[in-house]
């Protein structure tokens, strides 16, 4: 029997209260393939992360992660999900490894791990410091530990290179690039880098589906025309 796909959407749709944040969106994303969602602010890139999180539900189409429908079976999935939200969801009083230990925790992973990742990320010098004094590109280090710790199959990517230079950038390739093995949803302010690294695109434009294939397909103006 063929794989079930990693992510399914049949004309999903999402409101918030008269508004459409997302209308009648389809994409099917193959085990393993990155699938980049590009728009606008506002376009809706953030609501169907967190819809794929299970932290929202859809109110009409369908959705299914490795062919479990959402959300009435989320529980099956979620710990096979990993999310780097726009928010880095850390505490802000506790320090980088309390975070990543209090989290190894709900997750039933060994404390190895967290130290695993620290030193992946060369966070280990500032590990006991509060988040809160930590620099921007040190906290989405940490946030991007907390998201691969699970060592989720899927990754919802909202951003990942922000704040982060190109050294930091090189560190945390191998945890949510290509080479993590994952399947990856990505959005992007940079939609050149975004396209290289994608299988597929979703392009989005006030909810509803502006484009949705291969990266070639939106070469040049029409990546402009996307973001007019």
């Amino acid at each position: 029997m063929a794989e079930a796909p990693a992510i399914e959407l049949r004309e999903l749709s999402r409101h918030f209260g008269e508004r459409p944040a997302l209308e009648n969106v389809s994409v099917r994303v193959p085990a393993g393939a990155t699938l980049a969602v590009l728009g606008r602010n506002g376009a809706g890139k953030s609501t169907l992360l967190r819809i794929l999180a299970t932290l929202l539900r859809h109110h009409s189409g369908e959705l299914r992660l490795f062919g479990e429908p959402l959300p009435r079976r989320a529980f099956a999935v979620r710990a096979r999900v990993g999310l780097l939200a726009h928010e880095p969801l850390l505490y802000r009083d506790l320090s980088g490894r309390e975070n990543l230990r209090y989290h190894a925790e709900l997750y039933g992973v060994p404390f190895e791990r967290v130290e695993e990742l620290l030193q992946t990320v060369e966070m280990r010098p500032r590990s006991d410091d509060p988040v809160r004094l930590l620099s921007r590109g040190m906290v989405q280090r940490i946030a991007i530990c907390r998201a691969v710790l699970h060592r989720p199959e899927l990754l919802l990517l909202d951003e990942p290179k922000a704040n982060l230079d190109p050294a930091a950038a090189e560190l945390v390739e191998p945890l949510i690039g290509r080479a993590s093995g994952c399947t990856r949803v990505l959005t992007s302010h940079d939609p050149q880098a975004a396209l290289a690294e994608a299988d597929l695109v979703l392009a989005l434009d006030e909810g509803r589906t502006a484009y949705v294939g291969a990266p070639a397909g939106l070469a040049g103006e029409r990546v402009k025309e996307i973001y007019a």
